[in-house]
Parts: structure tokens; C-alpha cells; sequence
């Protein structure tokens, strides 16, 4: 089976959506890559994630994962609060104003971080 997609096609449309100042739902961004939403395609989509996050790290750029919220309350879903909230230190809950102003905070750093920023660098997966 072929993987969903590529991490640097993923990093792709998570830059497009923070130079847009916008976040995406794990169902608009499985339809951007040509999928209809599933539980199996969001895991899969969740692991990939993960890699681009960890290449952000690498290249000492904000993470993209955030950007990716559940349709129903605007937050990230569990994977993302058991490894990217510790991350920062947040041991809050995981819904709720708190969580919201948390998330908030993060996002707009990864759309100043990437408005700041012209050309394809973070678009292609090399710079």
C-alpha cells in the first residue's frame, strides 16, 4: 500500500496555510492530499506529522503540526497534546479556553514565522 503522502508534500500545504494565517482541519488538509477523511487515513496523517515537525526542529523553524485542529473545537487532536504540548512544557487540559489561548499562541508564531518568510524554502523539503 502506497504511503498517504510525502512529508515535504504535507510541509507543503502547512506552509501554504500559515503564510495564509490560517489553520486547517484534519479533514481539509486529508482532502487537499486528494483523500476523503477517515480515522485510519487522520493516523496516518498524524505520524507524518510527526516527521515534519521533527524536520522544523531540525531547521530551527516553529512547528506546522499545530496548524492541524480538530473541525469540532478548533484544537489539536491527543497525539498532538501527548508529544507537542509537553514539548513546551504545558501540562494544562486539553480543551478548554486555557487550551484554546495555549494553541492560539503557538499558531501565531508559526504565521509570523513563516509571513516573514518569501520564496519556496519551506515548500519544496530543502531549502
Amino acid at each position: 500500500m502506497a504511503a498517504l503522502a510525502e512529508p515535504h508534500e504535507v510541509r507543503a500545504h502547512l506552509v501554504a496555510a500559515a503564510r495564509a494565517g490560517t489553520a486547517l482541519s484534519y479533514g481539509e488538509l486529508l482532502e487537499q492530499l486528494g483523500y476523503r477523511f477517515s480515522r485510519p487515513k487522520m493516523r496516518a496523517l498524524c505520524a507524518i506529522l510527526g516527521a515534519v515537525d521533527d524536520e522544523a526542529a531540525m531547521r530551527g523553524e516553529p512547528e506546522l503540526a499545530v496548524l492541524v485542529v480538530r473541525q469540532s473545537d478548533g484544537l489539536p487532536g491527543q497525539g498532538w497534546w501527548v508529544a507537542g504540548a509537553r514539548a513546551h512544557g504545558y501540562e494544562g487540559r486539553w480543551d478548554g479556553p486555557e487550551a484554546a489561548r495555549f494553541i492560539r499562541r503557538l499558531q501565531a508564531e508559526s504565521f509570523a514565522f513563516w509571513q516573514s518568510h518569501t520564496g519556496t524554502e519551506g515548500e519544496s523539503g530543502s531549502n
